[in-house]
């Protein structure tokens, strides 16, 4: 089995571009923050031990949940399986059953035959020595006649897997394991377990949220867990970023604009190299000093909002397909709106982050850009339910939102989109 390890990469720091040190999405190298004071990465590190757990490393998204644990475990000591790629059971199963070069299938063959002696007798003559007094000379042949049969063994991709697993010297990281689809996560759990229980270290990777059903895996792992939480960056933790990265670059960024974009970031240390990386480019000249006008980080907010948010937004603006139209409904700008963009206004009005948000709290919002009659609770909560149901199904992106019918309760659960309602356009038209 071949393994390619990606954190491995040696860049020549003579010919470093900014696309090499600030790189959103991707693996750090030049500005990966191992937080030292949370003590994540040796508390990751304890499953390599022995440490017959499971290891659930949860944060919000874009939060740094996947690049810690492959600083840790990296492509070439852990099997990873993304969790938004699988639909069904076999699709996991088969997923790690190629990566480890396994089958499902195993041939053996076996013989049978009988053994047969032919005798004959001849004379002694040139071809043949014989004692003396001995004129006649027998010669016997033992031979095999018989026939070969291949056998066949077909097993299940959950078992093949996980027999390939129990041999293998390498780890088993899920991530966006809350992708899984709920019955799904409990069942792998529990196939996991004696293997878990032997040694094998496993760790699967979620958002901090009941879409990751973290009670169903307490359960089968009672008293078998290590979890591991990742906290919201800190000003001071995202402004390690550009204060590493851009002295690479010989560059110089001032301590007043570090922390404005740190400001901006949400606690996401992915929106935080979005912005260096912007930075960056809008700085290509001679002069190693960044000098940046308010127009000018205006405009790199807008743009990455707009690159980021702007998709996830459209489709929950549009919300479910029906034939009669919805009632339109004016803003206080002179825009006229159906419902479902009057919530996301609304919305966008709370200058959203990472947070849970009351009935009462959007209601505030929509009044204050509505022109026209507030919607009834029962018609806002419709409309969340439908724009989770979108955002849940969307696969391009982790969900950006979900809603508690029960408690009408609404949490917005990734910076891209809390950073899109803050930054961006909404004006669709």
């Amino acid at each position: 089995m071949r393994w390619t390890n990606t954190n491995l990469i040696e860049h020549d720091i003579s010919v470093i571009k900014y696309t090499d040190v600030f790189v959103p999405g991707g693996f750090p190298h030049h500005t990966y923050n191992p937080r030292e004071t949370l003590d994540l990465e040796a508390r990751l590190n304890e499953i390599t031990e022995n440490l017959c757990k499971l290891v659930t490393v949860t944060g919000h998204t874009k939060s740094g949940k996947t690049v810690l644990v492959r600083k840790v475990l990296p492509t070439d000591k852990a099997i990873w399986v993304d969790g938004g790629a699988v639909g069904e059971a076999d699709e996991f199963w088969e997923i790690i059953l190629d990566k480890l070069e396994g089958h499902q299938e195993i041939t053996s063959d076996t013989s049978k035959g009988t053994e047969s002696e032919i005798s004959a007798k001849g004379s002694a003559g040139a071809n043949f020595i014989v004692a003396k007094g001995e004129s006649e000379i027998g010669a016997a042949r033992k031979f095999s006649r018989g026939e070969s049969t291949a056998t066949t063994l077909s097993t299940s991709a959950r078992v093949a897997a996980l027999r390939a697993l129990a041999i293998s010297d390498a780890a088993l990281v899920i991530d966006d394991f809350h992708y899984l689809p709920k019955a799904l996560q409990g069942g792998v759990v529990r196939a996991l377990k004696p293997l878990i229980f032997d040694g094998l270290p496993v760790v699967v990777i979620a958002i901090p949220h009941r879409r990751f059903d973290a009670v169903k895996v307490e359960k089968e792992m009672t008293g078998r867990i290590l979890p591991i939480s990742i906290p919201t960056w800190s000003i001071d933790e995202l402004s390690y970023i550009p204060n590493t990265g851009f002295p690479l670059l010989e560059l110089e960024l001032s301590e007043s604009m570090s922390s404005s974009l740190a400001d901006e970031a949400i606690g996401s240390p992915h929106l935080m190299q979005e912005f260096c990386r912007a930075v960056a480019r809008s700085s290509q000249s001679d002069n190693s000093s960044i000098t940046l006008t308010e127009e000018e980080m205006e405009s790199i907010f807008s743009t990455v909002a707009e690159t980021i948010g702007r998709p996830i937004f459209e489709k929950l603006a549009r919300g479910p397909r029906q034939r009669t139209d919805r009632l339109p409904r004016e803003l206080t700008n002179g825009q006229s709106v159906d419902i479902y963009e009057l919530v996301l206004y609304g919305l966008a009005q709370l200058k959203p982050g990472l947070s849970t948000y009351e009935y009462e709290d959007l209601r505030a919002g929509i009044r204050e850009v509505s022109a026209g009659q507030i919607p009834q609770l029962q018609e806002v909560a419709r409309v969340l339910k439908h724009m989770a149901t979108i955002a849940s199904t969307d696969q391009s992106s982790t969900p950006v939102i979900d809603f508690e019918e029960n408690d009408k309760r609404l949490h917005v659960t990734d910076p891209f989109f809390a950073f899109f309602l803050r930054r961006g356009n909404l004006n669709r038209s």
